[in-house]
């Protein structure tokens, strides 16, 4: 199960904080390699019944029930305006918190948890097009890739939280 890989970080104690340390969970979108914070990753489900809600963006799909709690679902694909994907059994969604809100977030498939030492991490590029730039924390090497790290913070405005926050 796909929860299995973030098991191995997390015991009865989230406050050790040097067990995450250096610790990204990859995802594919698209042909690009993508990493979150795994301090920011709470878990990872298969894509289930989203229930659309009027009056959000168009990359938000709607919100979910997780075990009696209402999450927002959205899907990064849309958000950085790459072409939308039927989901498949591969699709995941992976569960986080964007200052305080637990959102869910669809990507098309998980790869692996990775340590990715902040020495191997360079600044996001200065020239940037479109808006996706601002979600790009920075570039990790690793071997001869680049995986695209993600700053889960910055993946919603203020506005975009707000309206949110009202939908459940």
């Amino acid at each position: 199960m796909r929860q299995s890989m973030l098991d191995d970080y997390w015991g009865d104690d989230e406050e050790d904080d040097d067990t995450q340390k250096d610790k990204y969970l990859t995802f594919r979108l698209d042909q690009e390699d993508y990493g979150l914070e795994i301090r920011h990753v709470k878990e990872i489900i298969s894509i289930q019944k989203i229930t659309d809600v009027p009056d959000l963006p168009d990359f938000v799909k709607g919100v979910i029930n997780l075990r009696g709690q209402v999450i927002p679902i959205l899907d990064l694909r849309l958000r950085f305006k790459l072409p939308p994907k039927e989901y498949d059994e591969r699709t995941c969604i992976i569960i986080t918190h964007m200052n305080e809100i637990p959102v869910g977030v669809i990507v098309d498939t998980v790869n692996e948890v990775l340590d990715i030492p902040a020495e191997r991490i360079a600044p996001p590029p200065t020239v940037q097009k479109g808006a996706a730039h601002r979600f790009i924390q920075g570039l990790g090497r690793v071997g001869d890739d680049v995986k695209i790290i993600l700053n889960a913070e910055k993946l919603l405005h203020e506005d975009e939280l707000e309206a949110l926050e009202s939908a459940y």
